[in-house]
């Protein structure tokens, strides 16, 4: 073996590698000379509104799965067992309250951007400060995405860093800036694909090389690396049922529900209903990604046990195992390990170029268009420039993720958590509170940006002497409450067994509450300072931006209550209240099932789109 731990590609593995890049290019060149060729920026950010659920749904997927769930999650079950499986828990309510009240709402007013929907509900500082949180959360995770491979495929192979993080960066931005939003939602089916396939891979081929599928459950069984259900309600515990099937589902919320990236697509559906469909789509995908990720910590557990590559100083961080897994494992195999990695880049491509396309539209529509004037044909120009600019970015970010150390799995999910949170927290502010005003809107966002940078800064720092000691012995965990050496050894790393209170209580809180913690401290301090300054009357609320919660309610009630009285009298008496909306305006007869369905304007284009669409 290399004394560094390196394994070697061979020329059938650089091909297969080579042929990925390619073939992603391929697509964005063949969208830029095909169809419009991107001459509108209807076209180029909207696929012009013509994409159907399937190859929606494959994207959907893809933009946040990367190489967190194909690094991290194998890691994290290799070290702590199959806990965080239970994230899937969260998939449900994560995605049946998008589909059900966010994506309705935000389709039927024609937006283009969803910043425009808290102009429409506040006014258009709010929209600006949530555009501005947006690009900064975005570009902070475009670093995490595309270094991330690049380290690991340095570390295991000595494959040149900086190499393969341009050669990402470079072939995702120019088919992103050329293609538009078709050919970033047809190159993730493509790398959905060969993700699905060299993972599948790695699990039939580590199987094998455990001895068969009865001898590798065997292994994992008796390590104790199949988990219970945790039913701990301490929130500083890292992964328990409750932070990952409940804390989950806000960091679901703020991915599927409000995230531009996921909404954009949602509003390139042809109709209301395929991005609604695209959305249930969403679910059996993100299982089975789900699924493969846990599976590949299994079978590596199974192959190594507790004398893992870290242990024995082949890798220096954990994030770095699973691409040695592959090496080490398909080792005589040509033409897989490269399959492994194109998977892996796969993966990183579909998050950085869902990133480019989302940043240049909320940059084109939210910040440029509305104050100044310009042709379609400039229009579309400058979406391009502005995709070509935020790659750039993208590779400088790097640089930056470069000189931080932290578990990639933790470090993607925090900063989500930590930004996301609070903008969650701004738009439901908005659609289920018609009370709420501009200036709790501004004064909520800063307090959970606040509350979100002293938590998980605060937290940070108040690990460091910790990190730092253990680091000198293995790899570092800065998780809080998670053991400090990522392998299960006999002498662990030495924690204070007393529970932390006060201050140091609230930073060991566990990065799966960031998102609920911060959407909250949103929601609570913007109806608070919404009632000091006067709550917005109900006539003042634009028309569709409130979901109507107690006409929902009651028709909900009247159903289940249906069934044990003997009054058949027509509903239109009962649910004359319905017809006012919770925003206080009058809508006509909602006496039917299909007709409440549509609280929301389908028809006609709202005066924001109007203004600012491009």
């Amino acid at each position: 073996m290399d004394p560094a731990g390196h394994k070697y590609f061979t020329v059938i593995d650089y091909v297969i590698f080579a042929l990925l890049l390619v073939a992603s290019m391929a697509i964005g060149l063949y969208y830029a000379f095909t169809g419009g060729r991107q001459s509108t920026t209807r076209e180029f950010l909207f696929a012009d509104r013509s994409m159907k659920c399937l190859p929606l749904s494959l994207s959907l997927m893809a933009t946040f799965q990367s190489a967190v769930a194909i690094i991290g999650t194998p890691a994290e079950v290799y070290a702590n067992g199959t806990q965080y499986w239970f994230i899937g828990c969260s998939y449900i309510l994560g995605l049946l309250i998008p589909a059900h009240i966010f994506i309705p709402l935000f389709y039927r007013l024609h937006l283009t951007s969803v910043y425009q929907y808290l102009e429409l509900r506040f006014c258009k500082a709010v929209r600006i400060c949530g555009t501005v949180t947006f690009i900064f959360q975005m570009v902070i995770y475009m670093g995490v995405g595309i270094y991330t491979p690049a380290l690991a495929l340095n570390a295991v192979t000595g494959f040149h860093l900086w190499g393969a993080v341009l050669a990402t960066g470079l072939v995702c931005t120019l088919y992103t800036a050329l293609g538009g939003l078709k050919a970033v939602v047809w190159t993730d089916v493509f790398q959905t694909v060969v993700m699905f396939t060299g993972q599948l891979a790695v699990i039939i081929v580590g199987v094998h090389q455990a001895g068969g599928l009865s001898d590798a459950w065997a292994k994992v069984r008796d390590g104790g690396h199949i988990s219970g259900i945790d039913l701990n309600p301490d929130p500083t515990v890292r992964h328990t049922f409750w932070t990952l099937g409940v804390g989950g589902v806000f960091l679901m919320l703020s991915l599927y529900g409000v995230n531009q990236a996921q909404v954009q697509r949602y509003l390139s559906s042809r109709t209301e209903k395929e991005a609604v469909m695209s959305c249930y789509m969403v679910f059996p995908c993100l299982q089975v990604a789900l699924m493969l990720s846990c599976l590949m910590g299994l079978v590596m557990y199974a192959c190594y046990g507790n004398n893992s590559p870290l242990k024995q100083q082949y890798i220096t961080s954990k994030d770095q195992m699973v691409l040695y897994f592959v090496m080490d494992m398909l080792q005589n195999f040509p033409g897989l390990p490269g399959l492994f990695v194109a998977c892996l880049f796969s993966a990183s491509l579909s998050t950085i170029s869902s990133a480019f396309n989302s940043l240049a539209t909320v940059t084109m529509v939210d910040l440029i268009k509305p104050h100044f004037s310009m042709t379609e044909a400039r229009a579309t120009l400058l979406s391009k420039l502005l995709a070509l600019a935020y790659g750039i970015i993208c590779l400088a970010m790097a640089y930056v993720v470069h000189l931080m150390n932290s578990s990639v799995l933790q470090a993607a999910l925090s900063i989500f958590g930590m930004v996301g949170g609070p903008l969650l927290g701004l738009f439901c502010l908005g659609i289920f509170f018609p009370c709420a005003n501009s200036i709790g809107a501004v004064t909520g966002l800063a307090a959970g940006l606040i509350m979100a940078f002293w938590v998980g800064i605060g937290g940070f720092l108040s690990r460091m002497p910790s990190s730092v000691q253990v680091l000198a012995l293995n790899s570092t965990n800065t998780i809080p409450g998670a053991p400090e050496n990522i392998t299960v050894t006999a002498v662990p790393a030495v924690i204070d067994p007393a529970r932390p209170v006060g201050l140091n209580g609230l930073y060991s809180l566990s990065y799966m509450w960031y998102s609920a913690l911060n959407s909250s401290t949103v929601v609570l301090i913007g109806l608070i300072i919404s009632f000091m300054t006067g709550p917005t009357k109900g006539d003042d609320v634009a028309s569709g931006t409130v979901y109507p919660v107690m006409q929902r309610a009651r028709s909900l009630l009247h159903k289940l209550v249906k069934p044990s009285t003997c009054c058949t009298a027509p509903p239109a008496h009962t649910e004359m209240d319905g017809h006012k909306e919770m925003n206080g305006n009058v809508k006509e007869d909602a006496g039917t099932e299909e007709e409440t369905d549509t609280f929301l304007p389908s028809d006609p284009v709202s005066p924001l789109e109007q203004e600012t669409s491009v």
